[in-house]
This record gives structure tokens, C-alpha cells and sequence, in this order.
């Protein structure tokens, strides 16, 4: 059995157990937008009559994101968290001593709910070197030489920030295909790269040996409901909902995320809200009020300059890792100087400036 994965966000038994009262501190451990959910899901959720049991097949959420993603309801299987699904996933579609490889370093559940499925894991790791960018042709060499059963890609990635470009991930789904291989793709910082265009990334028309993992937690703060979903092949699919609990995604999260993806692009809504909030500049910044404005509804992830301005702290690049500082001048404090060990980091910093580096400027140096 795998070494349990270690996870941000705060842990209010190790905090007891240190004498420290969660909301004397600031949590920079995860990943989520820091404006909060959208005002019409704490409507929709005092609303709730919590009696009834919840729908168990999420029709109506699936049927909304199915019209977001233009593809059809029975292509989309809705989670308790992205998190239940990457557990469930090679549970349901592999077997014990099938080879699984991992792009890392990433998200350490990949891994984790493979070894607990019985699979053999392979890392394959990019390098600071080379700012983490995924070498695709080194990588399809080793799916054409080792030809796993299943590879785990998470793009943008958590914890270095890199992409993959789009015909970059069509020739390794290609490359996985020729031995009926599965990619598993992991979407959930696609919301915050910058110049996105649309809501959806267009990868819904990949093969049928592609699985697409999608969360609300990071762009809509819905990390206390737990609402991730997968997109795919319907056969694919149903076989993972077998192994599916009954009722696992309760009705407090399914109307939170009908609410939210009744708002407008929830990083745009934040991010004029914020314009109005935070008229003020620092001292380093000359844009005026407009044009922040612009700025920030192309990219979500400037609106972490506004955190870190007003928090007046940096990170600071190390060599293989990234330290936490703690924070000059504010009333709380982070938990000591931690360095990042695979997960829980995209919102942090990444070395290159890459296209969802959610920190830009003098913050950034």
C-alpha cells in the first residue's frame, strides 16, 4: 500500500495538537479562487430542504455542464470531489498489477489511488532544469516502450503551473491509443490560464480512450461541498459509476453547483467585483482602474496580485522548491516556513512565468 499523500488546507486536528486556532492563520495551501463561491450559491443553499434523500444520477447538474461542455449527459459523471473519482477510476477499469505512469511531480493522489487499486506505478518527472515543461516526445517514447495502462497528466499542473499545449495531449492520447492504453487528464486549473477564450478547452472530442477531469472546487470556492465530475465514453463511464456509492454526491453540492454555473465565468465576476473593492493601488502599480479591470477578466489568476499586494509578502524561489515567508506587517501568521512537496502549489509560483502562473510582477522576483 502507498504512502498516504500529504495534503494542504488546514488540518484542525494537527492545529489543536499545536495550541493554534485555525482562524488565527492564513491557509496559502490551497488552490482556490480568493474571492469565494458566487452570491447565488449561498442563496441556493438556505434554500435547501436538507430532508429528502439527493438525486442520485445529478440529472440536472449533469445536463448544465453537458450544455457548457457541448457534449451529451451521459458522457459526464458527476463526484464527490475530483478526488472520488481518481480513487474510483482505476478501481473500476484496471487490474491489479497493470502498469500506471505518472507525469509528477503532480497531484499525489494519481499515484496513491493507484497503488491502493493494486497497480504498479512509474513516475516520469520533469525537471526544474527545464521549468517542469512536460517533454512530449520524450514522453511518448516511454508510453510507446512501456506501454502503461493508464497515464496520469495534469495540465496545467499542480503543483509547477505548466500547460500542455492541445496537440501536444492529441498525439500522447494517440500514442496511449495504439495499445488501447487510457489517458486521464486532469483539468482542473484549466479556468485560470490566461487568454482562455471559452469555458470549455474544446478536449471533449478527444478518443474514446481519454477520460477528462474537471472540478468546480478551484474557480467557484466550492471546496467544503465537494463537486468534481469526469468526462468521457459513456461504456467508460458507467463502469466507474458502478463503483460508485449511492447518493455520494449529497443535494447541498449539487445545488451549489447549479447555482454557480448560473453566474456569470465566476473569475470575471470576481474580478470586476474587485476592481470596485480594491480601488487602491500599490505603489508599483500605474495601471489605472480600467485597465485593471481588462487585465484581470483575461487572466483569473491576476487576482491573486490584489492578495499578495495587500498581504505585502513574496515568495521566494528556491532551487528545487518554494518557501513560504512569513507575512511582514499582518495580524496572522502562516504555519512555519513549509516548502512544497509535490502537491498543493499551483497558486503559489512557478519559475518561468508560465501561462496559468497566477503571480505576475515585482510580487513574482
Amino acid at each position: 500500500m502507498g504512502v498516504r499523500v500529504t495534503h494542504g488546507a488546514l488540518d484542525h486536528a494537527e492545529l489543536a495538537a499545536r495550541g493554534l486556532r485555525p482562524e488565527a492563520l492564513l491557509d496559502w495551501s490551497s488552490n482556490l479562487n480568493p474571492f469565494g463561491p458566487p452570491p447565488g450559491v449561498r442563496t441556493a443553499l438556505a434554500a435547501l430542504d436538507p430532508a429528502p434523500y439527493p438525486d442520485r444520477s445529478c440529472l440536472k447538474l449533469r445536463a448544465v455542464l453537458a450544455a457548457r461542455h457541448g457534449c451529451d449527459s451521459a458522457q459526464i459523471l458527476v463526484g464527490n470531489g475530483s478526488n472520488e473519482l481518481i480513487h474510483l477510476i482505476p478501481r473500476a477499469l484496471l487490474h491489479p498489477g497493470d502498469l500506471a505512469c505518472v507525469v509528477a511531480p503532480t497531484f499525489g493522489e494519481y499515484g496513491y489511488a493507484s497503488q491502493l487499486a493494486g497497480l504498479r506505478v512509474v513516475e516520469w518527472r520533469t525537471h526544474a532544469e527545464n521549468h517542469f515543461a512536460v517533454d512530449c516526445a520524450a514522453t511518448m517514447r516511454e508510453i510507446r516502450q512501456q506501454r502503461p495502462h493508464m497515464t496520469w497528466l495534469c495540465a496545467p499542473n499542480n503543483p509547477t503551473g505548466v500547460d500542455v499545449a492541445t496537440e501536444a495531449i492529441l498525439v500522447l492520447a494517440e500514442a496511449c491509443g495504439t495499445h488501447k492504453g487510457l489517458l486521464v487528464l486532469d483539468r482542473t486549473y484549466h479556468a485560470f490560464v490566461r487568454g482562455r477564450e471559452t469555458w470549455t478547452d474544446q478536449l471533449h472530442t478527444l478518443p474514446s480512450n481519454v477520460l477528462l477531469l474537471h472540478s468546480l472546487t478551484k474557480s467557484y470556492a466550492l471546496a467544503g461541498l465537494r463537486v468534481g465530475y469526469l468526462i468521457g465514453a459513456t461504456n467508460l463511464l458507467a463502469r466507474i459509476a458502478d463503483h460508485q456509492p449511492t447518493w455520494s454526491v449529497n443535494s447541498a453540492a449539487q445545488a451549489a453547483g447549479l447555482a454557480a454555473l448560473a453566474a456569470r465565468c465566476r473569475l470575471c465576476w470576481c474580478a470586476l467585483a474587485t476592481a470596485g473593492r480594491h480601488g487602491q493601488r500599490s505603489s508599483n502599480t500605474a495601471a489605472s482602474s480600467a485597465t485593471a479591470r481588462r487585465s484581470v477578466c483575461r487572466s483569473g489568476c491576476a487576482l491573486l496580485r490584489v492578495v499578495v499586494r495587500k498581504m505585502h509578502c513574496c515568495w521566494k524561489p528556491g532551487r528545487n522548491s518554494y518557501e513560504r515567508p512569513s507575512i511582514d506587517g499582518a495580524r496572522h501568521r502562516l504555519v512555519g516556513r513549509q516548502k512544497y512537496a509535490g502537491h498543493g502549489a499551483l497558486s503559489h509560483c512557478c519559475p518561468a512565468r508560465h501561462s496559468c502562473c497566477p503571480i505576475q510582477g515585482p510580487e513574482h522576483e
